[in-house]
């Protein structure tokens, strides 16, 4: 009996130590810890930079020597295999090497470093647009769960309200239509609170999958008051600057103008031959016997000079101006767009009262109680009840606003001037 009741005990230990551990409270610093650890998008873009560093291996190669030996079969004569005697054998032996021309190899070099960088910065711009994507979603899904915690709070309570307006029905102290008008504004808010609750879900299973957080965890976020400040006024010139100056996809876009380049350069070297040398030695094959004698090998650039490739090359290098002047006018955009953005909310919530959202509370507390005394009829409890939860929704809305106004600036420009 004790050993039953022994192995109880520590299986309800276990079970409220796993219940414990379902929830994860997570702040924005712990996430982007865990996202930068441990995303597979990020691994697998690493392993790009290490392919790419195996071909600047490549690039450094030389060109392996040839050997090419040949042998007599069968002597017919003596009716033997192979032989290599000089008085019944025969054979003949060369040796080659090639050699580029015009800097291949070092061009080639150069063009894979180039291809290095390249890699690394696609690298380091995923980082910035999951990064923003992470906190964005975190942030958004913080405001929801408040949100949802209004919800959860008022359905409660109407849940109450209604149970204690059934009984009054039954004693005949209130109308019929009164409880379903109850019931009707409860129905609406649990259907409100599913649709945001489905929203919280999809927001938590991004955020998990950014961060490689257990699927079977509950995430509560933490945001602290100091987090929700203000932007503060920077000119949109500094913004732009910025911008030009630390946006990785702009240095990638102006390393490809760079990479293509070099690659004209290597072709244009690939429409000069390269010379192969060799050394041979033959037993009897030549004259004299025993000959050694010295080759080279030179194609004619008579027909293929590369032009293909060539042209291939210079149309490359207008293709790579226009993506990046492309990019630079969607960067000036997307930086305007941003810098507007936040002027228009830091105007909004510096003109809402600091203390509405308190004395609202307060306010509901107080027509909460006079409903119950019946000072006021249902239609006010049920219209300021109503008029609470639309303000409380779009007070959370715009905190989350404000605080992905800076995120989308700190994206655009790739810094991070906001914090």
């Amino acid at each position: 009996m004790k050993i039953k009741l022994l192995f109880i005990c520590c299986l309800a230990g276990l079970t409220q130590k796993t219940l414990a551990q379902d929830t994860l409270k997570l702040n924005i610093k712990e996430a982007e810890k865990r996202f930068i650890s441990s995303n597979y998008q990020l691994l697998l873009a690493k392993y790009e930079i290490e392919q790419a560093k195996a071909d600047v291996i490549t690039a450094k190669l030389f060109d392996n020597p040839e050997i090419t030996h040949e042998n007599l079969l069968y002597n017919h004569e003596t009716k033997r295999f192979l032989e290599t005697s000089f008085a019944t054998g025969q054979f003949n032996t060369q040796i080659s090497q090639l050699f580029k021309l015009a800097g291949k190899r070092n061009k080639s070099i150069k063009l894979a470093n180039t291809a290095v960088k390249l890699e690394e910065f696609e690298y380091f711009d995923l980082i910035r647009t999951l990064r923003y994507q992470l906190r964005s979603s975190f942030f958004k899904l913080h405001s929801l769960q408040q949100s949802a915690k209004i919800y959860s709070a008022q359905v409660k309570a109407l849940e109450q309200l209604l149970q204690a307006s059934n009984k009054q029905l039954s004693l005949g102290n209130i109308a019929n239509k009164d409880v379903i008008r109850i019931k009707s504004l409860l129905y609406t808010l649990q259907a409100d609170y599913h649709q945001i609750s489905t929203e919280i879900d999809d927001l938590t299973t991004e955020i998990k999958l950014l961060t490689q957080i257990k699927s079977d965890s509950i995430i509560e976020t933490i945001v602290p008051e100091n987090e929700k400040g203000q932007i503060d006024e920077i000119a949109y010139t500094v913004l732009l600057d910025s911008a030009k100056t630390n946006r990785i996809d702009l240095k990638s876009a102006k390393t490809a103008i760079t990479y293509a380049e070099q690659n004209l350069k290597l072709q244009k070297a690939n429409a000069i031959p390269d010379v192969q040398l060799s050394l041979v030695y033959d037993l009897k094959g030549s004259y004299p016997e025993k000959y050694a004698g010295i080759g080279i090998s030179l194609p004619i650039p008579l027909f293929n000079r590369n032009q293909g490739e060539i042209k291939k090359a210079k149309i490359a290098i207008e293709a790579q101006q226009a993506t990046y002047d492309q990019i630079e006018n969607t960067l000036s955009n997307e930086v305007f767009k941003a810098y507007q953005n936040a002027k228009r909310i830091t105007n909004l919530m510096g003109n809402r009262d600091q203390d509405f959202n308190q004395n609202y509370q307060i306010l509901i507390d107080e027509v909460t109680k006079n409903f119950a005394k019946r000072n006021i009829s249902l239609l006010e409890f049920l219209d300021f009840y109503e008029s609470y939860k639309e303000n409380i929704l779009q007070y959370n809305q715009l905190q989350y606003e404000r605080i992905n106004a800076k995120e989308e600036i700190n994206f655009v420009t790739g810094t991070n001037l906001f914090k």
